[in-house]
């Protein structure tokens, strides 16, 4: 079986690769980096070390890899492939469409018919039906019309913390013990050889929605809560205990929510925030709250992790008020050199704190979490470079 995966940073060699690996797949990765094609050409493996006291490390073998540009190489390999994945963050699906496309194009030219699965293993909600919409319009009806009947793209949650790496071999990547990948089964053709460590299920929203608003939210809560306070790590970030707390407050309110929607156990959910908050505190693991936090724009947008869980509790008449803090504490992320945090501060100083959350978080005036955020920024604002502890 022959997987193609597009990404072959941290999360595509520590996570997903590692496991369709593992799964008896010959995996081709699609990168950028000359270096890493080289090297993954000529070993054809490389380790992984787990984030443990003992460091456990395993190597992962039957893999190579391709050069995005080579589209002719590229599509020849989507073309005979079982399976295509991707790791390389929901902004640039766009960018890998095209050459999906190509590929499909000359396997529906080629006539073949054996089943294959598009998976797009991102933080976000539908990422493989978003990359399905990239990728259809570079093909001609009859081509998507052949399509239909042989190629599903299943939707997918994942979870695993890769933090940047540095090590002395530019293949070997650390990640934390704890992992899930989860795929809506119902959107799996006949002849899916399922992948080994995946956890297939009947309706996966509540899974998505779980990490999304557990995880997601949690981390990058912590970064926004460490960042004002001067943390350079999450894990000093969970080693303080306020801090900590306000954390967890965050991610009770979410899951609060989770629970009232989605009907989860509230013990067992509840046991589900402890054990990610532990996650976060690993001490094998060093994370920097500057990487946690980047992209503020993106996590401040309506359907993201913030905003979107906050709207869903106050439908259910669910109190926010640690959640509307961590938003104002976001909307203070000024790290120099994340261009998106600086572009978040100058829209901030242009439009005004008011306009910004109704225009670019989708939260109208009148709204109690818009008039909640904007006490929240201002207070928060007013101590900046003093202790907000509290």
């Amino acid at each position: 079986m022959k997987a193609v995966h597009f990404g072959a940073g941290n999360i595509g060699r520590g996570f997903i690769g590692h496991m369709l690996s593992a799964s008896d797949y010959e995996v081709c990765f699609v990168a950028r980096n000359p270096k890493k094609i080289s090297m993954l050409q000529k070993r054809k493996e490389y380790p992984i070390t787990l984030a443990n006291a003992d460091q456990d490390t395993t190597m992962v073998s039957n893999v190579t890899a391709i050069h995005v540009g080579e589209q002719d190489r590229l599509a020849e390999q989507i073309a005979s492939a079982d399976l295509i994945t991707t790791a390389v963050g929901v902004s640039a699906l766009e960018d890998i469409a095209e050459p999906i496309a190509k590929g499909i194009y000359l396997r529906m030219k080629n006539n073949n018919q054996a089943p294959l699965h598009i998976i797009a293993c991102e933080n976000a909600i539908g990422g493989s039906t978003r990359l399905k919409k990239r990728v259809y319009p570079f093909l001609d009806e009859q081509t998507r019309t052949k399509a239909d009947r042989y190629i599903s793209f299943p939707n997918a949650a994942v979870d695993r913390i890769v933090p940047a790496q540095d090590h002395k071999d530019p293949l070997q990547v650390t990640v934390e013990p704890f992992y899930e990948w989860v795929v809506h089964r119902p959107a799996l053709l006949d002849g899916f050889k399922e992948i080994e460590g995946v956890h297939y299920v009947d309706s996966l929203e509540p899974y998505i929605e779980r990490k999304m608003f557990t995880v997601n939210t949690g981390h990058c809560v912590a970064a926004y809560f460490g960042y004002l306070e001067g943390f350079k790590t999450i894990r000093q970030v969970m080693s303080n205990a306020t801090l900590r707390a306000k954390v967890k407050h965050v991610m009770e309110e979410t899951g609060a929510m989770l629970v009232k929607k989605h009907g989860f156990n509230p013990q067992k959910h509840s046991q589900y925030i402890d054990t990610i908050l532990e996650r976060f505190a690993n001490p094998n693991l060093t994370d920097q709250v500057t990487r946690v936090g980047r992209s503020p724009l993106r996590k401040l947008s309506p359907y993201d992790r913030l905003v979107r869980p906050a709207m869903q509790a106050s439908e259910f008449g669910i109190e926010i008020p640690h959640l509307t803090s961590a938003m104002a504490a976001a909307m203070l992320f000024d790290h120099e050199q994340d261009e998106e945090a600086m572009k978040l501060q100058h829209m901030i100083r242009e439009e005004g704190v008011s306009s910004f959350i109704r225009e670019r978080m989708g939260i109208p005036d009148e709204h109690l979490i818009h008039q909640h955020v904007v006490a929240r920024y201002e207070e928060l604002k007013g101590h900046k470079g003093s202790t907000i502890l509290t």
